[in-house]
């Protein structure tokens, strides 16, 4: 391997310098609550963990929504090669808590270690890994270099790479250069980060979004029988994942137009504790509302607060139709996964701000679904109720678009498992 340009040394140094006070920059985030306190220094490249037997594939996602993407590589992994463990290392206690529940026996999860030389060498001289893979924008220098100098092979992932970033890099080609070429595979995310991937001379692989590949949501099938014949004709509005002060909005819009029609609204909150909060709002709009975790039944009132945690596969199953939450007010969190319901062929629809998903825009594009303001939710459910057969047309496109998703994100795992035989 060549040596790093003089931009990377320096890098190098700075941060071997800055080393000793790291702890006690670690130590503060934990009283801030933006650290794990009891394994805070896995993040200095002390593991928790003993390392497995045998050959081990590495997975990196700073946050929830990266760690997600990667759960269907994860689950690939253990099923077709039983014989490679698998680390997975995040970067935030969200995501931590988020693998703690999802991840697959055989594999492990921890921090992932600053970028400083002593951290990454003490993480990589633990682990020993065969194979990493990096979701999106992660591209630290001194563990991407390191885990090239030892001939692990290297893959990114739904690549992405912001304009602010490009013009970060550009200011240091050789660099950007020298990082980027350490991967042995590259797989945008869409053609834009390609192109700006390709700019600073990365070789990319192909396009591929790993956001796609995960299996439909569950479901009960007893459960889900049971809701069929409940419903039966029924049309039934659903509000998935909302916040506070979305609730309202959706209550005003239904009531707008359930008090005439056997509509039912079903709720389901992002956060389930909620649930009682969700229903107090209910009566206060003067509609009946029951509530799942209280044994209420289904249908028996006009709207229904599904409270439990993992049940939005059921849902999007009896929907006519689905709204997205996170998504309807400038404060929002930048939407919810919207693959879910297509998976289904739910008909969905969102608030416009969905930042967090740019994958609304293709979706848009393909007129798989829409965008709306708080003030059209009356209409569309109108249209819901109404049984509009332009809402199940919509969701058949949504359908196709993440099939063909899915089905590109199949082939890249594919060839992401295939450096472990090179």
């Amino acid at each position: 391997m060549t040596s790093p340009p003089a931009s990377l040394r320096l890098y190098s140094m700075i941060a071997g310098v800055v080393s000793p006070g790291v702890s006690a920059w670690l130590e503060g985030r934990v009283k801030r609550g933006k650290e794990d306190p009891d394994r805070w220094r896995e993040r200095l490249g002390h593991a928790s963990a003993a390392r497995p037997r045998g050959r081990l594939a590495w997975l990196h996602g700073v946050s929830v929504g990266e760690s997600l993407s990667l759960l269907p590589l994860v689950e690939r992994l253990r099923e077709e090669r039983p014989d490679v463990a698998v680390l997975v290392t995040t970067g935030t206690p969200a995501s931590a808590q988020l693998m703690a529940t999802r991840l697959p026996p055989g594999a492990v999860h921890q921090y992932a270690p600053l970028d400083t030389p002593g951290a990454v060498r003490r993480f990589l001289d633990h682990w020993r890994p065969d194979l990493g893979v990096l979701a999106e924008s992660e591209l630290w220098p001194n563990l991407i270099l390191s885990a090239r100098a030892r001939r692990i092979r290297l893959a990114l992932v739904s690549a992405k790479l912001s304009a602010r970033s490009q013009q970060g890099w550009a200011r240091v080609p050789a660099a950007a250069k020298a990082v980027l070429g350490a991967f042995d595979l590259i797989l945008a995310r869409d053609r834009a980060a390609g192109e700006r991937l390709a700019a600073l001379g990365a070789r990319v692989d192909g396009l591929a979004d790993l956001k796609f590949g995960a299996p439909p949501l569950p479901v009960d099938e007893a459960d889900w029988m049971r809701a069929r014949s409940t419903v039966g004709g029924r049309p039934v509005l659903l509000a998935a994942s909302t916040h506070p002060g979305e609730e309202e909005l959706v209550l005003r819009a239904f009531a707008a137009v359930g008090h005439d029609t056997a509509a039912l609204l079903v709720l389901v909150p992002r956060h389930p504790a909620r649930g009682e909060a969700v229903a107090r709002l209910a009566h206060e709009c003067a509609l009946g509302v029951g509530r799942r975790t209280a044994g209420d039944a289904l249908g028996a009132a006009p709207v229904y607060v599904a409270d439990t945690v993992g049940d939005l596969g059921l849902w999007y199953r009896v929907a006519s139709l689905a709204v997205i939450g996170g998504s309807l007010g400038p404060d929002s969190v930048g939407g919810h996964n919207p693959l879910e319901p297509a998976r289904l062929r739910a008909p969905f629809i969102s608030g416009p701000h969905v930042a967090a998903w740019p994958v609304y825009d293709a979706l848009q594009a393909d007129a798989a679904t829409c965008l709306v303001l708080p003030t059209d939710l009356a209409t569309w459910f109108a249209r819901a109720v109404s049984a509009d057969p332009a809402l199940p047309e919509m969701a058949t496109r949504a359908w196709a678009f993440t099939a063909a998703g899915d089905a590109a994100a199949g082939e890249a795992a594919e060839r992401v498992l295939a450096l472990l035989d090179r």
